[in-house]
């Protein structure tokens, strides 16, 4: 069981793994949620997912693709996404899981809309597209 939480700790949750992926996003959506060139994100079951204190807290903002963005509406943390094409999942920003998990991040998705002013220097796959997914040349 993994164990996460927000930035002042009114937002507490519990993860079974496995998680079904782990992989950066360089959507704009996605950077300019957080503030940042891209946002790993590690997608699990919703079966897999429960709130031990603070639901009540979180806020949930629905975006222009018809996906939910939740966040504290205490501290501003950026938690979850949920999106229409991932209706069974829930995706949690990696850095408000504690400690360790399973998988590492295994891929770079939306790359053809990542920051013009970051430069990826792994050798993961890249994807892109239309979807985000598609393989890039």
């Amino acid at each position: 069981m993994n164990d996460g939480n927000c930035l002042c700790g009114a937002i507490r949750f519990e993860v079974e793994p496995p998680g079904r992926f782990c992989a950066h996003c360089h959507c704009q959506n996605c950077r300019r949620a957080h503030g940042a060139a891209f946002v790993t994100w590690v997608g699990y079951p919703v079966q897999q997912f429960r709130f031990t204190a603070g639901e009540e807290n979180l806020v949930r903002y629905r975006t222009d693709t018809g996906a939910t963005r939740s966040f504290c509406r205490h501290c501003g943390t950026t938690l979850f996404y949920e999106g229409p094409r991932w209706e069974s999942e829930i995706h949690i920003a990696r850095a408000v899981i504690n400690g360790d998990i399973e998988r590492s991040p295994g891929a770079h998705v939306y790359v053809d809309h990542k920051a013009d002013w970051h430069e990826i220097t792994d050798d993961m796959p890249r994807y892109g597209g239309k979807t985000g997914m598609e393989p890039l040349a």
